[in-house]
Parts: C-alpha cells; sequence; structure tokens
C-alpha cells in the first residue's frame, strides 16, 4: 500500500502531525492544510527543487516564500499537494524503484501527445490521467 509512502514524503509524522492509514486521512489532511514544511519534504523527496513543485500549484512561489514552515496552506494548494504525492508514492510503488520513476515522469510521453506526466500534474484531471496509466502499466497494458 502506497499510503505510507506518502506519510514520509510529507515529513512522517513529525512534521505531518499524523500518520495517513487511510483515504479519509488525506482528507483530513487537505481539511487541515498541510505545512509548508511538508511541502518542502516533498520537493527534497523527489530530489527536485521547490521551484518545480511550485510550478505545479495554484499558488504563486511569492505566497509560499511568504509562510514559515509552520504555516499551513490551504484545502486546494493542500489537495494540489497530496495528490502530488500520491501520483508520486504509486508511481515508485509500480517501478520498484524511485529514481526510475522520477525520470519516466519527465520523459514525454505517447498516451500523454507527447507531454510529460509530470507536466499532467497541474490539475487533477492530469492527475487521474497519470494515475490512470500508472495502473495500466502496473497491469502490463501498454498504451
Amino acid at each position: 500500500m502506497y499510503l505510507p509512502i506518502v506519510t514520509e514524503m510529507l515529513g512522517g509524522k513529525k512534521i505531518l502531525g499524523q500518520e495517513i492509514r487511510t483515504q479519509m486521512d488525506l482528507i483530513s489532511l487537505s481539511r487541515r492544510g498541510i505545512t509548508k514544511a511538508s511541502l518542502v519534504h516533498l520537493a527534497a523527496y523527489m530530489g527536485s527543487p521547490v521551484s518545480k513543485v511550485m510550478a505545479l500549484l495554484p499558488v504563486t512561489l511569492r505566497t509560499i516564500q511568504r509562510y514559515s514552515s509552520q504555516d499551513h496552506l490551504n484545502k486546494v494548494v493542500s489537495e494540489y499537494v497530496l495528490h502530488i504525492a500520491e501520483v508520486v508514492a504509486r508511481g515508485e510503488e509500480v517501478f520498484g524503484d524511485r529514481k526510475t520513476f522520477m525520470n519516466w515522469l519527465e520523459q514525454p510521453s505517447t498516451p500523454f501527445g507527447g507531454q510529460s506526466p509530470e507536466s499532467l500534474l497541474n490539475s487533477r484531471i492530469g492527475t487521474d490521467m497519470v494515475l490512470d496509466e500508472l495502473m495500466r502499466l502496473e497491469h502490463g497494458i501498454v498504451s
């Protein structure tokens, strides 16, 4: 199950204040809002600069720069971060290796009209498309 990986990539219980065990935990966390520290931890986990992850979110870099590490992001931004974390966790699970998955995420992909999966993570629909493609890959269905 990929949810413990989501907990880890967002900074663990220490930063999140809870473990993520179920989808309901994700809903609760999005309602409360994740902290800026969790966002920074996600970027580090992905091996990406915070600015690259920020480009996927519906908020400006300048706005996030004003937050302290303990400030909570709003519900919408928190949900985007959680969706991205879900994709990374599922991808790591499907590919069996974070580095291999992160490489796949950045490459142009035929199922996505030549766009990289990463470029689709700035919308819920795109995130769902990437999760669907990961499911197909996991089951050996090549698009």
